[in-house]
């Protein structure tokens, strides 16, 4: 059973997996510091609107605000649909891996009925009177 987990791991395209890691890694680690940025703007703002004493941003200001997070917020979205299609990418060549292990165990298996077939009638001629 170790040997098989053993060929899926060598069927794996490691070296397209070891290259994609730094971008998605890159990726992940830039939709993390943009979200935390986004968080942190808009905890700020609403720290502006609700301070006392102090008046709320015009409203032109406020919209530009908005219209930047929005633009923000499409850029993160972007970054995500194309860290899942990576990760989507990988996923679909390890499947394939572990299925080109499939068809290659069953071969494997049928070549040891057939030797085993052999063997017995070979231990069979061999013993006979």
């Amino acid at each position: 059973m170790a040997a098989g987990w053993v060929t899926a791991l060598k069927l794996v395209p490691w070296g397209d997996v070891i290259e994609a890691t730094p971008q998605i890694l890159q990726a992940a680690k830039k939709l993390l510091g943009t979200a935390r940025k986004g968080n942190a703007e808009t905890t700020a703002l609403g720290a502006t609107e609700g301070a006392e004493g102090e008046a709320a941003p015009p409203v032109g200001v406020q919209l530009q605000h908005l219209r930047s997070r929005v633009a923000q917020l499409e850029q993160e979205q972007q970054a995500s649909a194309q860290l899942i299609q990576s990760l989507a990418e990988q996923n679909a060549q390890v499947v394939q891996a572990v299925e080109a292990l499939r068809q290659h165990n069953r071969r494997l298996t049928q070549a040891v009925a057939v030797l085993a077939a052999l063997c017995a009638g070979l231990l069979v001629w061999a013993l006979r009177p």
